[in-house]
């Protein structure tokens, strides 16, 4: 298809940018940030900067704060060192055209004492998730997927104290260059165990309630949006879930108020994903749509195992403005024009997914220009 008809190759103006395509890099976390103090490296930004003609970047999901990590090697965006790391990245990324946003992770109880020294994750609750698993380091001191530690419930301070690490990470993202920020509300993490009634047994005015049980997600995109123009704030949710112990009473109601709150306040755009097709569930994003569409008619990114048949006919149907990529951006950098050509497609190497080096991460070829 000539690329001045092809849906996924139209730009889009963004909140004063111009995108040049509707190809999204989802986020995707690579855990390969430097060690000690978990702080973006050179490699990173090669990475980055490899896959910057995509319309947009979303980068993996990172650390607000040392209490939100859940996954050995990820990075934070919370130190000196950090902002200046991410900065590499983001100044790679422009150097190429690209855009990129970074997505603010809270993984509250998805996470293991030991990644704390010792301490117990937060929660909204003191509900131990039965399949949560963090990514720590085994007792043979091996970077493994293990059960998450049973989490103790935030206090109202910690609560407010938490809302203030987004707007500071928010801020950070910004010092470092990026172009916008996300807030990362699903898949089991912090927002989303707020928001899902069987994690969220709070009895004051974080929980209880379908309004109680969303204030704590309004309150951290209102103070994200406090320090990021609010038309560069996106935000992720997964109404369909079942990972991570998620199994809201009722997530049809639960997000679609949200879906409904974030139409008012004006967000830049929304994230839906349908990542449980990952784990070979069968596909839900027919059933989010319909959750979500009736509340929200703002800018939105679909992200759920599309190939460029799916991604074109959501665009063409008006389901979506922008379709986001994951597994296929780790093995082709170069994906918006393999798309374009219809292949062919590198295929990823599971075994490098997490931790390691440049093996799996920047070593995939791009298509030969000249080819």
């Amino acid at each position: 298809m000539p690329a001045d008809l092809d849906p996924l190759f139209q730009p889009l103006e963004w909140s004063g940018l111009t995108l040049p395509n509707r190809v999204v890099m989802a986020p995707l976390t690579r855990s390969r940030a430097g060690q000690p103090g978990d702080v973006p490296t050179e490699l990173m930004a090669e990475y980055y900067a490899q896959r910057a003609s995509a319309g947009l970047i979303v980068s993996e999901a990172t650390n607000i704060s040392p209490i939100a990590k859940g996954y050995v090697f990820t990075p934070g965006i919370f130190t000196a060192e950090q902002i200046a790391g991410w900065r590499r990245v983001t100044d790679a990324v422009h150097a190429r055209g690209g855009h990129m946003v970074l997505q603010l992770w809270h993984c509250g109880r998805v996470s293991h004492a030991s990644l704390h020294g010792g301490e117990p994750p937060v929660a909204p609750s003191a509900v131990t998730g039965e399949t949560c698993m963090a990514f720590a380091l085994d007792a043979e001191g091996r970077p493994a997927r293990i059960p998450a530690s049973p989490p103790r419930a935030l206090t109202l301070p910690e609560i407010r104290v938490t809302i203030d690490d987004y707007a500071r990470a928010a801020a950070n993202a910004l010092a470092a260059g990026f172009d916008g920020v996300e807030v990362h509300a699903a898949n089991g993490y912090l927002p989303h165990q707020f928001l899902a009634s069987n994690v969220n047994r709070r009895t004051d005015a974080y929980g209880g309630s379908l309004e109680g049980r969303c204030r704590f997600l309004f309150e951290v995109v209102e103070a994200v949006s406090g320090v990021v123009p609010r038309e560069r704030v996106g935000v992720r949710l997964a109404p369909l879930f079942s990972g991570n112990d998620i199994a809201d009473a009722n997530p049809a109601e639960t997000q679609g108020h949200v879906a409904t709150h974030l139409d008012r306040v004006g967000i830049g755009y929304l994230h839906l994903a349908d990542t449980d097709v990952v784990r070979q569930v069968e596909p839900k994003m027919e059933r989010i749509l319909a959750i979500i569409r009736p509340h929200y008619r703002g800018l939105t990114m679909l992200n759920g195992a599309f190939d460029g048949e799916r991604a074109r006919a959501a665009l063409q149907a008006g389901a979506a403005d922008l379709i986001a990529f994951g597994r296929p951006y780790i093995a082709n950098p170069d994906l918006p024009e393999r798309l374009h050509r219809g292949g062919p497609f590198n295929a990823p190497d599971p075994a490098t997914f997490y931790g390691g080096d440049a093996r799996g991460y920047t070593d995939y070829p791009a298509l030969d220009a000249a080819g």
